[in-house]
């Protein structure tokens, strides 16, 4: 029961202020718009250039992909141990 006292004072306290009211103003309410839009400016950008460098090494990681599965198809070892031995289907 104990809990239940303190939990109901602990709320009771503070339900008459709302949480913007507790906290003051914030620091987009005390720069600039001109600041405010350069920042978003600049966050836009950022976020393009790890979606471009991103995509970038995604596209390195197939190319080396695509080079290695080429280097094991000329390699006759690779086919030989690889190669499904059902040949019924292929006559």
């Amino acid at each position: 029961m104990a809990k239940k006292k303190r939990s109901a004072a602990a709320s009771g306290h503070r339900a008459g202020v709302s949480p913007q009211q507790d906290q003051g103003p914030t620091l987009k309410d005390m720069l600039g718009a001109d600041i405010v839009q350069k920042l978003k400016a600049q966050a836009d950008e950022m976020k393009a250039a790890e979606e471009q460098r991103k995509q970038q090494a995604r596209a390195e990681a197939e190319e080396t992909r695509k080079k290695e599965q080429k280097r094991l198809e000329s390699d006759m070892s690779y086919l030989l141990e690889n190669s499904k031995l059902d040949w019924r289907k292929y006559k």
